[in-house]
């Protein structure tokens, strides 16, 4: 995999890809906390991808989630930072994979989240994961995940 010169957003658009617009919270908590150089998000789902993986969703459109719950936490890292090239290192992130029983391809989903963090950061962008499946996630969404990221002080 090749990794373009340039800042992480001139990086997304070479990939063709923009950042959405914010995403309301669902409830009393904020979309991200910042404790020194450390940002810790919320989760994040989809508005896109609803339902279970291993029934209504395949590994492949839930890859296409990860990847989105990815660019909606990328989003929030911004709007905290101001610019994505003040990302010292994705620390970790965490996926939440809303899964039939018999479910037991997380990873492959979550890989459409790690590998487009590789992308747009490249060695900075290699993080610690878990990938968990749930008998249910909010609003029926296919993924949500959190991450923590280190910041440049």
């Amino acid at each position: 995999m090749t990794i373009h010169a340039g800042t992480p957003e001139q990086r997304l658009q070479e990939l063709g890809l923009t950042l959405p617009e914010p995403r309301p919270s669902a409830g009393n908590y904020v979309s991200c906390v910042r404790t020194g150089n450390l940002i810790f998000t919320a989760g994040q789902g989809t508005n896109e991808y609803r339902g279970k993986l291993g029934k209504d969703v395949t590994v492949e459109v839930g890859y296409l989630a990860a990847r989105q719950c990815m660019l909606n936490l990328l989003t929030v890292i911004k709007q905290e930072i101001g610019e994505l090239s003040k990302v010292k290192r994705i620390v970790k992130i965490l996926g939440f994979v809303n899964s039939d029983p018999d479910f037991t391809d997380q990873p492959k989903v979550m890989n459409g989240a790690s590998d487009l963090l590789v992308e747009i950061f490249g060695e900075k962008g290699k993080h610690g994961r878990s990938a968990v499946g749930m008998a249910q996630l909010p609003h029926n969404n296919a993924v949500e995940v959190e991450m923590i990221v280190e910041i440049e002080e």
